[in-house]
């Protein structure tokens, strides 16, 4: 008879824990390799590419947190059958949280970049739009009831 995939996992000995442990490690070695080429496509303003891997990403962060959470369940199960493992592991959490810190600021910084250039963009268009008599920005009476400093829809490409 299987075991229940659904069933909370249950460390019973060293054997085990030990090769609990290393399944956790490799997951968040995977999880911080990705990170990692996401925030170097960032840098070098490839988008399209350091989001590719967004799918095996979404599954790396999850099988890292129900790692998580087998871990705590089982806290002192590994404190007693694996020590040494648990100590790698917080060892391997905090440069872990090192680039997961350093993946989010790269990203912040992207959309703060993004936003900044999508104002200044409509700014100028709308600047374009508005025109000018004798130097200054001069705006005609409408008989409709819109003024001429309404602009159109801001259009972007994609694809770029």
């Amino acid at each position: 008879m299987a075991a229940d995939p659904a069933a909370p996992l249950r460390l019973t000995d060293r054997p085990s824990a030990l090769a609990f442990v290393q399944g956790l490690l490799a997951t968040m070695d995977a999880l911080e390799a990705v990170l990692a080429r996401e925030s170097d496509g960032v840098r070098a303003g490839r988008i399209a590419q350091a989001l590719a891997e967004a799918a095996p990403k979404s599954d790396l962060a999850a099988a890292y947190m129900n790692g998580l959470e087998a871990a705590k369940a089982n806290a002192i199960a590994l404190a007693r059958f694996a020590p040494e493992g648990l100590e790698a592991l917080k060892v391997a959490q905090h440069r872990f949280a090192a680039v997961v810190e350093t993946n989010q600021q790269v990203l912040a910084t992207a959309r703060t970049v993004s936003e900044s250039l999508i104002k200044t963009l409509a700014e100028e268009i709308g600047k374009a739009r508005t025109p000018t008599v004798y130097g200054r920005p001069s705006h005609s009476p409408s008989p409709y009831g819109r003024g001429a400093g309404q602009s159109g829809p801001l259009v972007l490409s994609r694809s770029l």
